[in-house]
């Protein structure tokens, strides 16, 4: 026999042999990743959370076989912000966006027709170009990406989740729409792909029938779904108030129709329902235990709802703003029915979901979290021990169990030389006891803390159309 041939037959076998040996981890499957994010819902408003009235028996079940985290905490206490921290794993401020990109009577002083609409920014604006999305980095790990409902982070082409690193796309771009209608401000909002689009039916009934759609197409490959729905949140929409809900839920209430809260208990209890669908088609295609699933809320609730013991609500920095129900469940790996006290949140979202999908974010680019798994799975202590939030130029900051905060109203800002509140979150949850005057040297120090993180971000790449000037007129602008 020819030496040569023995030779290449002796490679051709021992490359086999390892490419044989290589296949079980190539094959060892990424666990499929489902996020479910509700809207201004309050974090008493389930009732796995503390509610007694609400029907959410899905969530609970969901709660049940897995953990809950009561120091949970989004990037910023409105609905844009929030969601520009979990796809990018960067503070609202350091990634641009950190504001919603709206126009309504309140921002701009007069109704918008459709003319003006088309040019307002937004319809024009969205998150910077230049940030990567958590998508983008699984879908680099070869993920099949999709999202379902409220995208809010810019309705224009590029902006769009199908070039942000979604494969699939169906829902709304913008900030808010009609439930039933799905217009805002009198413009049809829904969107599929790229396409706008007009259908029939309750939202939540629509981004039900999607996103199961989604995991029965993408059940052959690891997937992530991210499904961002508008419930709770009232319609966007100027001719309406309160939120909206199918009768067939308000009835199972037994109040009077006409109660905002009741129609928004039902509006929760359908996004419920819609959520125990979601789980169902997991079970039944036997993908349960291969899939870690998250819920929480895009930020505090309204007054509609409930915030329970904290205080503040939506649109503020007090804990009522940012502190809101989170869930993770993945059986073989999280343990049932465990609670967990320590301080963590969407920022943290970001580099587990990387860490759990293999997905990789360059050196260059500055992450505002951390891996919360071995938190989540095996009890151990958070890495997260400070924290910082800025709206509308109120500021708040955490370290450890003591937060500092300066609270303001929309267009009346405190000013950057406020000495500002100091509480101890582990005996005065809900903020009532301002304990400044007798830790003067702690209250200056926490300042201190919080003065040095605006600098850091306004001394970033500014991303967004307004950083520099927004920095400026907050008094701190960009250091040297």
């Amino acid at each position: 026999m020819n030496p040569m041939m023995d030779r290449r037959r002796f490679l051709q076998l021992s490359s086999a042999g390892a490419l044989a040996q290589a296949l079980p981890a190539q094959r060892a499957r990424r666990p499929n990743i489902v996020f479910l994010y509700a809207d201004d819902l309050g974090y008493r408003d389930i009732g796995c959370f503390g509610d007694p009235d609400v029907k959410t028996p899905n969530l609970d079940r969901l709660a049940a076989d897995g953990i809950r985290l009561t120091d949970f905490h989004v990037s910023a206490p409105v609905c844009g912000p929030s969601r520009s921290g979990l796809l990018t794993g960067r503070y609202p401020l350091r990634n641009g966006l950190f504001t919603n990109i709206r126009n309504d009577i309140t921002d701009y002083g007069h109704k918008y027709n459709r003319m003006d609409y088309a040019t307002s920014p937004e319809m024009t604006q969205g998150l910077d170009l230049r940030e990567v999305t958590i998508a983008q980095r699984l879908k680099d790990a070869g993920y099949r990406t999709g999202i379902v409902g409220k995208w809010d982070s810019g309705r224009d082409y590029p902006f769009l989740p199908l070039q942000r690193g979604f494969d699939f796309f169906y829902g709304f771009a913008n900030t808010g729409i009609d439930y039933f209608t799905h217009e805002r401000y009198g413009v049809p909002s829904l969107f599929r792909g790229n396409e706008q689009i007009e259908e029939e039916g309750y939202a939540t009934d629509l981004f039900r029938r999607e996103a199961v759609g989604f995991i029965e197409k993408s059940k052959d490959r690891p997937f992530f779904l991210y499904l961002p729905f508008n419930a709770p949140h009232a319609p966007s929409n100027l001719e309406k108030t309160g939120p909206q809900a199918p009768e067939k839920y308000v009835r199972m209430y037994g109040r009077p129709p006409g109660s905002a809260h009741v129609r928004y208990m039902a509006n929760i209890t359908c996004m419920d329902e819609a959520i125990g669908a979601v789980l169902g088609k997991l079970k039944e295609l036997n993908l349960e235990n291969d899939t870690l699933v998250m819920f929480a809320s895009d930020n505090g609730g309204t007054k509609v709802g409930s915030n329970g013991p904290l205080r503040g609500w939506k649109g503020e920095v007090y804990e009522g703003g940012h502190r809101v129900p989170f869930i993770a469940r993945w059986p073989g790996h999280i343990p049932k029915g465990k609670v967990s006290n320590e301080f963590a949140g969407t920022l943290d979202v970001f580099a587990t979901w990387l860490k759990v999908g293999g997905g990789v974010s360059p050196a260059s680019i500055k992450l505002d979290g951390y891996d919360i798994l071995p938190v989540l799975t095996s009890g151990a202590a958070s890495p997260r021990k400070e924290q910082y939030w800025e709206m509308f130029g109120s500021r708040a900051g955490r370290f450890g169990n003591w937060k500092w905060v300066t609270q303001g109203k929309r267009g009346n800002p405190p000013p950057p030389s406020a000495p500002g509140e100091l509480y101890n979150l582990a005996d005065d949850l809900g903020e009532k006891h301002d304990l400044g005057k007798e830790n003067p040297g702690m209250l200056r120090e926490m300042k201190e803390r919080c003065d040095k993180w605006m600098r850091e971000m306004a001394g970033a790449e500014t991303r967004g159309p307004f950083s520099r000037e927004y920095f400026r007129l907050l008094g701190f602008p960009k250091a040297n």
